[in-house]
């Protein structure tokens, strides 16, 4: 078994359905969040359209976007938001933490709200859950964000849609370790 850079093993990640955050014994569920798990190179999570999981937009957004918003990202490492956010900041991206409590985490300053971030934002990770996604997807529209990613659990297709339309990148119910570990 070797740990990711994250330091969580990616291999065996499951959920105890009764739970949100608690993975089943023996397992890590940090990496992807409550909705799925990760066996070997199978996906296993909600059944979305095609459209919002297209490897090709899954692929650019890993490879080419520079700057991501962690809506939800709290200073708090037992949070899938945080093990996301680590991730890809190891990789070389820049990340951004949106909360109300505005706090500084992995050493980069929170916002309140993305109406309160000064820079463009290539990606908006969606990390609360799917009732509040299409307040924060409409947040991302009118901040003018490149995208929104909503990981895996996180559905909202009518929120969705409307990214679409107004001319986003739009990946649901994906996890981006997930993915990124599929593109080896």
């Amino acid at each position: 078994m070797t740990p990711s850079p994250a330091g969580v093993d990616t291999r065996n990640t499951g959920v105890d359905a009764r739970s949100r955050h608690r993975p089943r014994p023996g397992t890590d569920a940090r990496v992807c969040g409550p909705a799925g798990k990760l066996r070997g190179t199978e996906r296993v999570g909600q059944d979305v359209d095609d459209r919002f999981a297209d490897p090709r937009v899954i692929s650019r957004l890993l490879d080419e976007s520079k700057t991501w918003a962690f809506v939800g990202l709290r200073d708090d490492p037992s949070r899938t938001a945080y093990d996301q956010a680590r991730l890809l900041q190891l990789r070389g991206r820049r990340i951004i933490p949106v909360h109300p409590a505005a706090e500084t985490v992995l050493g980069e300053l929170g916002y309140a709200s993305l109406a309160d971030v000064p820079d463009r934002m290539d990606v908006v990770g969606v990390y609360r859950r799917s009732e509040f996604a299409g307040q924060v997807v409409d947040e991302a529209i009118a901040a003018g964000a490149g995208a929104v990613w909503l990981p895996l659990g996180v559905v909202d297709p009518a929120a969705a849609e409307r990214a679409a339309a107004a001319g986003l990148a739009v990946v649901m119910d994906r996890c981006p370790a997930v993915e990124w570990a599929l593109r080896r």
